[in-house]
């Protein structure tokens, strides 16, 4: 069942982004759900970074309509803008930690630059935050001597630590094998449940996406093509759906034609 607008913390209208005169985004439409695990899947390259960085105001769309728990972000609206930036995190694709900060430091910035809290309990909610990320032990580490699965952590105790009802992931798997994969999707399922935010993901990883998530979208040449659940997604016969979903065993079929010709040619 879809969920009623009054369900969703956001929604995103016809939204458009071109770059010299090359349009990705072609009028994107989506509901996420409050308190869902949502993630957008789709092919490299097929404008899924945009997306999320135009919801993210990281670029201003060309056209379209986005809103925040009803409340439309126009571009020359301050106010709703900065209660969108309050109540959001976004966690970038390289984790954007500050090298010359410790991890106590990295955590504790966006209070330090959003909230007029004192010193003193700046650093109570930091050590809280990285505490439940099984990471205070580290705090006085820097990120370069931290493993990179520890550095996702403290990315994502970074982006929590402000109390987020949403928190948006860029590519959050990019350049890992399938075990850190598996471990970055349970974290994320994991606290996204323990602190109750909506969880935003843009992926190409199907397989963990679809055992992850509440539900899910396929975004293909500018437009979502595909939104419903997990198990909607795996019995769509919608030929995108099906191409981008099956691939894997597309290539299976292919390299045992290619060896049953080769064998009986030799």
């Amino acid at each position: 069942m879809e969920a009623s607008k009054q369900d969703l913390v956001l929604q995103v209208e016809d939204l458009h982004k071109s770059f010299d005169g090359n349009a990705v985004l072609k009028g994107v439409d989506l509901g996420v759900p409050r308190g869902s695990l949502f993630t957008v899947l789709g092919p490299s390259g097929t404008g899924k970074s945009v997306f999320l960085k135009c919801l993210a105001n990281v670029l201003q769309p060309d056209a379209g309509r986005i809103s925040f728990d009803g409340t439309p972000l126009g571009s020359g609206d301050s106010v709703a803008r900065a209660d969108f930036r309050k109540r959001c995190s976004f966690l970038f694709q390289s984790n954007a930690l500050f090298d010359s900060l410790s991890a106590l430091e990295n955590v504790a910035l966006p209070l330090e630059q959003t909230t007029d809290l004192r010193d003193k309990e700046i650093r109570e909610r930091s050590l809280e935050a990285l505490r439940q990320l099984e990471l205070e032990t580290y705090r006085n580490q820097y990120p370069g001597q931290l493993s990179g699965g520890m550095q996702k952590r403290l990315a994502l105790a970074r982006a929590i630590v402000t109390q987020p009802e949403l928190v948006m992931f860029d590519e959050p798997t990019a350049g890992l094998d399938p075990l850190r994969r598996n471990a970055v999707f349970e974290m994320i399922a994991k606290y996204q449940r323990q602190f109750s935010f909506t969880a935003l993901i843009v992926t190409h990883d199907v397989t963990e996406a679809l055992i992850a998530s509440d539900r899910v979208a396929l975004l293909n040449h500018g437009r979502i093509c595909f939104e419903g659940t997990p198990a909607e997604f795996s019995s769509s016969s919608h030929p995108v759906v099906s191409d981008f979903r099956d691939s894997a065993e597309a290539l299976t079929g292919s390299l045992a034609s290619i060896r049953k010709t080769a064998a009986s040619n030799s």
